[in-house]
């Protein structure tokens, strides 16, 4: 195990060079994955980590295309970030985890789950894709034709420069306003080509224009042995709340932790109560047994 605590290290998968965070009790049964959502990076959980770490290993990767992992272009559907995953957790020596997934990774935790039963002990949803049909505004104008020729027009170099400025500024006087910082934080990122082209590439297998045809309902249902925690805000303008409460109606012997006052990046806005939450669901269920086989 690499104990870099909160600095990022690196590890080669198939050629391209894949940032993660790897912290806390290595000695330990338990590993926490964790998988940030649309252009995010291993950066987002960086209030949730010390929370985990005295119970935990945790491993946070930058996803191909995001942070500072390489950005090739090819395949980002669900189904071979999943395998991604797998062969991430090869490549560092780990046979299982708790798989945690936040908004657009929320599907590849779940396709994970069901690709690789036997790797996973329990699914953590975050504000969670993949659960209803109804869609944001911001998820709305990305799937919709040709929006990628138009984020450039509307991301250009210098604005994003100097809000970059401003949020460093603001951040170094004590300023603290995370959804608006996140919100920010997605701008910027997209205004990358090669970040807007993974982060394109998935959202297209997933949705259209009009709703998310796809669902992982089923999925999981197959998978009733499994814990599933979900963990939704509030006042989630993205993803709605109806889709985590639908889910956890739907899904005998999950859990849902609905947090007030809270948009689409609970783990952001909030990591002390998420930190807690997921502690107290690591704490509470048993590791899903490996006799299991795959269906």
């Amino acid at each position: 195990m690499n104990d870099l605590g909160f600095s990022p290290g690196f590890v080669d998968l198939d050629g391209s060079r894949v940032a993660y965070r790897d912290s806390g009790a290595g000695n330990g049964p338990e590993t926490l994955l964790l998988l940030h959502g649309m252009a995010g990076a291993s950066d987002d959980w960086l209030g949730v980590i010390p929370g985990l770490a005295e119970h935990a290993r945790v491993i946070a990767p930058d996803l191909l295309g995001h942070g500072h992992s390489d950005k090739p272009r090819g395949d980002c559907s669900l189904s071979t970030l999943a395998v991604w995953v797998r062969d991430l957790l090869d490549a560092l020596n780990i046979p299982r985890v708790t798989v945690v997934g936040h908004s657009l990774a929320g599907g590849i935790a779940m396709q994970f789950a069901h690709q690789h039963r036997d790797r996973c002990d329990r699914v953590v949803l975050i504000g969670s894709g993949g659960l209803g049909q109804d869609l944001g505004w911001m998820l709305r104008v990305l799937s919709t034709p040709g929006a990628e020729h138009l984020i450039p027009a509307v991301t250009p170099k210098p604005v994003v420069s100097a809000g970059n400025a401003v949020r460093d500024w603001l951040t170094a006087a004590g300023v603290r306003a995370p959804r608006a910082a996140q919100m920010w934080s997605t701008y910027s990122a997209i205004a990358d080509p090669d970040t807007r082209y993974a982060l394109m590439r998935t959202l297209r297998s997933v949705l259209d224009v009009k709703d998310q045809p796809v669902t992982a309902l089923t999925r999981l249902n197959r998978s009733a042995a499994m814990p599933v925690l979900l963990v939704w805000g509030e006042e989630d303008g993205v993803i709605p709340v109806a889709h985590g409460r639908d889910a956890h109606l739907a899904l005998p012997g999950s859990r849902l932790e609905v947090i007030p006052g809270i948009g689409h990046h609970p783990h952001i806005e909030a990591p002390e109560r998420v930190a807690g939450i997921l502690r107290d669901f690591l704490a509470s269920t048993e590791r899903r047994s490996i006799t299991l086989t795959r269906c």
